[in-house]
């Protein structure tokens, strides 16, 4: 039997733990012989995505390439992990419905928690005006109304949170426990 795909979109602030959440998923199902590729919204910036600016339309933009090439490893058996803020709601309803197996993981902490996360201090930029369209400062974030994963990292640690989601996917069906 084939290995199904699946698209675990994790979404959140920035620092609210999506990177740190997205690498140790990986590393488990990797460690379970899962074929899985992570695309982590800083990186996709860089390579596919380089020369989008932060405007709406451009964040909508850079949220459809990344769940394209989610949707295409999805559909070959891998379990693709996006990690990105995916601010605005209607990209990711969009991509829930014209993709297979998406699974949305709202990484939530409170701003402040994130705020005090923030080792390169951009938030304090954004505050200061330095950074124009910073989500959640000057920019919206859209909470998912039904996530089908919260991972509370303010409450729960990186292994609590990584344990959630295996243990959906096992309940799903689309991996199985060793």
């Amino acid at each position: 039997m084939k290995q199904q795909g699946a698209i675990l979109w994790l979404t959140g602030l920035s620092g609210a733990g999506k990177t740190t959440i997205a690498v140790a998923v990986a590393e488990e199902l990797q460690k379970r012989n899962y074929p899985t590729e992570l695309l982590d919204g800083d990186i996709v910036r860089t390579h596919l995505s380089q020369g989008l600016g932060f405007s709406k339309q451009d964040r909508d933009i850079n949220v459809r390439r990344i769940g394209f090439v989610a949707n295409l490893l999805s559909r070959n058996g891998i379990i693709a992990i996006a990690s990105a803020i995916s601010p605005y709601r209607q990209v990711r309803e969009e991509l829930k419905q014209t993709t297979h197996n998406f699974i949305e993981i709202y990484i939530d902490a409170p701003l402040a928690v994130c705020e005090a996360r923030d080792v390169k201090g951009l938030y304090a930029k954004a505050k200061a005006g330095e950074i124009k369209n910073f989500t959640g400062i000057s920019d919206p974030y859209e909470a998912p109304i039904n996530p089908d994963i919260i991972c509370q990292t303010d409450k729960f640690t990186v292994e609590e949170c990584v344990n959630q989601v295996l243990q959906y996917l096992e309940r799903q069906g689309l991996i199985f426990n060793c």
